[in-house]
Formats: C-alpha cells, structure tokens, sequence
C-alpha cells in the first residue's frame, strides 16, 4: 500500500529525522490511568461484592461455615462504626454509593426471604393398608449374605 501524500522521496526521508514537538502533559498522558475504576476502587467494590454475595447466598445456610459467612457478612453490613477504612460505610462511600440506602434494602431482601421461606414442612403419615392380591409385593426375603451384612 502507498499513500500518496504529496511529498517527494527527499522530503519523506528527511521527515524521519526531524524531532517531534511533545509538550510534558502530553508525555505524562501516557502514563496515566485508563481504566475507568482505580485499582483502589475495585478493591472496594470487590470486597463489597463479596459481602453481598455470601449476605444473600448462605442466608439459610445450614452448615458451620456457611452461617459463619453469613454471619460475618450481616454484623459487618449493620455495623455503624465508621473508624476503620473497610468498614461497610466508608467501603459505600468511597464507591459512591449511599450506605444507610443499601442497608436497608439488604435488610428488606431478608425480611421478605424469610417470610417466603417456609420454617417446616407437615407430612400425613398413612398406615400402609393390607396387601392386596392383584399388588406386587417390592420386599423380597432376606438372603443369608444380607443376614450376614446386617449384623455386623
């Protein structure tokens, strides 16, 4: 491909050579930040999103760690001590989000999950009824070698 851009070979040439004219903010653009969040801010946002995430995923946890996480996600979210750089509201406030806003409607999300979420469930118990003739019988006798496995 050439571009025929109206200049003869000796002046295309001698253009190499020529030194370009940069100012200093122009140099230093190149070193700044692209990305639309800091690294600082998705930190931030990480640990924020984590908080939620296991909030909402181990709300009705029944293991050790699963209600530890949640736990720690729900007295982290509530607490109102503002002294330290992580805590929930600082963490909103750097990102831009209202905290007392965000509180409130994990809060909520919870209510209405443990309202729809039903505590036990009640099952009929029915008395098998005699066999019939017609009715193909599922039990079959014990087999000595299953004798022999049950009572060990």
């Amino acid at each position: 491909m050439s571009y025929d851009t109206g200049l003869s070979m000796e002046e295309r040439v001698t253009s190499l050579f020529q030194p370009d004219t940069l100012m200093p903010d122009q140099y230093l653009e190149t070193f700044r930040r692209k990305l639309y969040l800091e690294p600082e801010k998705k930190l931030l946002l990480a640990v924020l999103e984590d908080a939620i995430a296991c909030f909402q995923k181990y709300v009705f946890a029944k293991d050790g760690k699963g209600k530890i996480l949640f736990q720690e996600a729900e007295e982290w979210i509530l607490e109102e001590n503002t002294d330290w750089l992580f805590s929930f509201a600082n963490v909103c406030e750097m990102l831009g989000f209202e905290p007392s806003y965000l509180r409130d409607g994990l809060m909520l999300w919870k209510a209405q999950k443990v309202e729809s979420h039903s505590k036990a469930r009640i099952y009929q118990l029915t008395a098998r009824n005699s066999r019939r003739k017609g009715d193909v019988s599922v039990a079959r006798r014990s087999t000595p070698r299953m004798r022999k496995a049950a009572s060990r």
